[in-house]
């Protein structure tokens, strides 16, 4: 089967778009990266996007971009499929993420009415109307249903493709939120443990932003980082958020590390006497130290000699080296592509996958990272037009 695997994250860079071939055999699950690109938003879209964080957004305003989201991704889809060359007949699925737009994994019920609750926008409806292709998405309110939090997805295809047999790893994806997947090697009667660790590239996109007054939306290589000093009392101080020492399994988004973060933590900043430079240079150390926390933990139960990472904060040579720095020399830290994966296209793989599975009804869904009290097929489908799908 040959499909298409869409995912927009919490950074709001872009689209990523994957087109994978997957096949059984062995009892294994054989794949093929044909094609992989990434289609950046223009900084109209992106404004919009944000401001559909906030609460207070007027509810047919999120409603219209559900459906103008779904003809976008439709419309970059197909366009990126004839600049590969790759003859669009040949697609059998569409598989598709859509944009978070709000994430509340528990809520206190202050109201019989509330639930954990999540929504992503891109109607999967109008992308099978638009492209004639059969689309599945919605995954995480599935997982919700059961019980869990609908996140961590990924590292469901971390345990199938990634796991060895003879040395612990650690799946570090660092998009707009970091998370970690644990992989003892496969013999180990250690559980898979998987969780967000807390913001991954998010709080330095916004600093940046502020920064340069909108003209850089992120700290390229990690440049501007590393001309400022981190303030080691302040980071103490930001450590001691809630978040960080709660219990897993959990997850995050813009709702704790947000906009309103930002804002507080740049003022903070000021009030710490940091230079504009030492603030970014700070936030991209919080990101790291909070990762390296979270990867030490593992280090003798789960036989951990690897981690792997993934995500565009494998490009922020300032943040790999912070996190380099923390971890203990027995661990080596790698990004995806040192075994095979792109590291940019991994979470547009990973849905194109999940999506795969989804409409072959098999499980798709690893309750020990989400917390749901069982095992799911995630994803609801748009079946293609008759006219075009014979």
């Amino acid at each position: 089967m040959r499909v298409c695997g869409l995912m927009s994250g919490t950074s709001l860079d872009g689209l990523d778009i994957a087109i994978v071939d997957f096949s059984f055999a062995n009892n294994q699950i054989q794949h093929d990266l044909l094609y992989f690109k990434t289609v950046s938003y223009e900084e109209s879209l992106k404004s919009e996007l944000h401001s559909l964080m906030n609460p207070m957004t007027p509810l047919r305003t999120v409603s219209s971009m559900n459906m103008y989201l779904g003809e976008f991704f439709a419309d970059e889809l197909q366009a990126t499929i004839k600049e590969s060359t790759i003859d669009f007949e040949s697609i059998d699925l569409i598989s598709s993420h859509g944009q978070t737009i709000w994430h509340e994994p528990s809520t206190e019920k202050d109201s019989v009415y509330t639930r954990p609750n999540t929504m992503q926008i891109g109607d999967i409806s109008v992308i099978a109307q638009r492209t004639g292709k059969t689309t599945i998405g919605d995954f995480r309110t599935r997982d919700m249903a059961a019980g869990g939090q609908g996140a961590p997805l990924v590292p469901f295809a971390d345990q199938l493709l990634f796991q060895s047999e003879e040395k612990g790893r650690i799946l570090l994806n660092i998009g707009g939120i970091a998370n970690i997947t644990v992989l003892a090697p496969a013999q180990s009667e250690e559980e898979v443990i998987a969780y967000d660790t807390g913001p991954g590239n998010m709080i330095i996109d916004a600093c940046v932003a502020k920064y340069t007054n909108g003209q850089k939306t992120y700290d390229e290589s990690g440049m501007i980082a590393s001309t400022g000093k981190v303030n080691r009392e302040w980071l103490n101080d930001l450590m001691k958020h809630d978040y960080f020492h709660a219990d897993i399994p959990k997850t995050t988004g813009r709702e704790l590390f947000g906009t309103a973060y930002v804002e507080k933590l740049w003022r903070d900043g000021e009030k710490y006497n940091c230079s504009h430079a030492d603030i970014i240079a700070t936030a991209t150390m919080l990101t790291a130290t909070s990762i390296a926390k979270e990867i030490q933990k593992y280090g003798n139960t789960h036989e951990i000699k690897e981690v792997i990472a993934s995500g565009g904060g494998v490009h922020n040579l300032t943040l790999m080296s912070y996190i380099t720095e923390q971890l203990p020399a027995r661990i080596s830290l790698l990004t995806s592509e040192d075994i095979g994966v792109n590291a940019d296209a991994k979470e547009a793989f990973v849905f194109a996958l999940l999506g795969y599975l989804g409409v072959q009804k098999q499980p798709n869904s690893l309750p020990v990272a989400t917390g749901a009290s069982m095992q799911t097929i995630m994803g609801k489908i748009a079946w293609g037009n008759l006219e075009v799908s014979r």
